[in-house]
């Protein structure tokens, strides 16, 4: 898995928190950038996956080595 362009620290925050960060710092990406949020609430496993499919956000997949997502840019 790549490297993302940004990394968002939302461990020990519940959810909606990361998800509201995310709406947040997505927009400063260029499109086609990566933004990780870093998210051990285990509702960010759902919520972050439904919150890029209501917004036409690309979930790319959670990190393989600890509690992040991986979300791109679409737009």
């Amino acid at each position: 898995m790549s490297q993302p362009d940004e990394v968002l620290d939302c461990r020990g925050q519940r959810c909606p928190l990361p998800v509201i960060a995310l709406a947040r710092h997505l927009p400063e990406l260029p499109v086609g950038g990566v933004l990780r949020v870093l998210a051990d609430d285990p509702a960010a496993a759902v919520d972050i996956p439904a919150w890029c499919r209501m917004r036409d956000q690309e979930f790319v997949g959670p990190h393989p080595d600890g509690p992040g997502y991986d979300v791109r840019r679409s737009g």
